[in-house]
Parts: structure tokens; sequence; C-alpha cells
């Protein structure tokens, strides 16, 4: 059993509480390749680097979430964000239903969505975006003062030598 969370269970309202420590449970038994620790403030039990199943204590029950969970082809787990999360909601530890759990949990340990490998390719172009961004060779520019100079230069007339005049006759 993870410390942590059981420590996330015991600080909740005996009814959500009963629930989590259901779930926490029957996961760990029916998805024993799995490790679990407490990530972004939540119970979350992780394939490799991916996690695949979490619960979250709500105002009035339990959240118990799928990472790949719409892919699973299930009507009673709701998709939930723009990803491929989908999700069922608890509000008593009696509705939890061990062989539905079990059915999910197999699916959750096999199909498996790959969110680093997603995450590093967002990064990867991103990288790629700004490097192309820096690349791109820019449009040389005169200098703002040489063309002003010529600018000015052009539209003077032409000074022409001062013809003498003649001295005046007193």
């Amino acid at each position: 059993m993870n410390d942590a969370i059981a420590a996330y269970a015991n600080n909740l309202d005996p009814q959500r509480a009963a629930i989590c420590g259901q779930l926490q449970g029957v996961i760990a038994e029916l998805l024993p390749q799995a490790t679990s620790k407490v990530w972004h403030a939540i119970p979350v039990w992780f394939i490799g680097e991916n996690p695949v199943v979490g619960y979250t204590a709500r105002k009035e029950g339990v959240m118990l979430m799928f990472w790949n969970g719409q892919s699973f082809g299930e009507p009673e787990l709701e998709a939930s964000g723009s990803f491929h999360m989908a999700q069922i909601a608890y509000t008593d530890a009696s509705q939890v239903n061990r062989e539905k759990l079990a059915v999910w949990l197999a699916k959750a340990g096999t199909s498996i969505w790959d969110a680093v490998g997603w995450r590093n390719e967002q990064l990867a172009k991103r990288r790629a975006e700004k490097a192309k961004a820096k690349a791109k060779p820019k449009p040389k520019v005169k200098a703002k003062a040489k063309v002003k100079a010529k600018a000015k230069a052009k539209s003077r007339p032409k000074k022409t030598a001062k013809k003498k005049r003649p001295a005046r006759k007193k």
C-alpha cells in the first residue's frame, strides 16, 4: 500500500474515505504492474511513465478517471477533458462494482495512452518552430541615417558658384 495515497483518503470525510479505500484496494489488486503515487495532488497509478487510472475527491463524492478511458468503449464512462480521459462518479462505496472495475482496469493496463510521448512530441514541435523562426533571414534594411542623408541631398538644388558682381560706384 502507498502511504501517501492512504494519507489522502485519511484526510477525507468517512463516506469519501470509504470510496477511496475501496478503489485503492481494487486497483492495487487488479493492476499489480502499476506504480502509484500522489500526482498533481491526487492518487494516480502509472504503467511506465504514463498515468492510467486515478481518482479525486470532490464535494459530493469521488471521481474515478481513466487516462485512455474514451477508447474503452464503455458507456458508463463519461468523456472528460480534451484528451482521451473518461470518468465515473461515486457518491457511496456501495456503487463501486468490482466486476465492471475489473474490466476497466484490464483495459487501462493494456490500452495505454502515451501521454509522455505525446508531451515530448509537442515540445519537439514547439522547439522546431522556434528554431525555424530564429533561422529565418531577416530582410536587410539600409541604415536610416544614410537613407535620409541621400534623400536630403537629392532634394536640394545644387549650389552654383556666385558670380562676382561689379563693385558699386559711389
